[in-house]
């Protein structure tokens, strides 16, 4: 085995570590967070409260009305959030931590909550 290639797998075990240990943090946060529970155990035509981490945040217009799309992730899966009519709301960026409640659904085979009720949290190192 060379040198690049096993400094390769290296790198590639320690990534994979860390999204590990990423992800249990985000299951140890989303279960402090009272009355939660986790993406992977929402069903569609149910209310839903989710704690988590917004990965991605994007201006997707549907059908001619701004939509402001944002991808949470709490360490068991992710949860689409749409707020139609919305082209910006302050503090919803990627990195944030939010907790939302809201009607599930399915988009398009994916979780969704339209329009949810939403809580910012404290970033890390932030006081609460």
């Amino acid at each position: 085995m060379s040198v690049r290639s096993t400094l390769a797998s290296r790198l590639a075990r320690t990534l994979a570590s860390n999204e590990q240990v990423s992800d249990s943090q985000e299951r140890a946060d989303a279960s402090r967070n009272a009355g939660c529970c986790a993406v992977a155990a929402l069903t569609p035509r149910t209310r839903g409260k989710v704690a988590g981490v917004l990965r991605s945040v994007v201006l997707r217009p549907r059908e001619g009305v701004p939509a402001l799309e944002a991808e949470l992730f709490d360490g068991s899966g992710a949860l689409d959030l749409v707020w139609l009519g919305r082209r910006t709301i302050d503090g919803i960026e990627p990195g944030r931590r939010i907790r939302v409640e809201g009607m599930v659904c399915d988009a398009d085979g994916r979780l969704a909550m339209f329009n949810p009720r939403y809580e910012l949290r404290p970033r890390p190192g932030e006081c609460e």
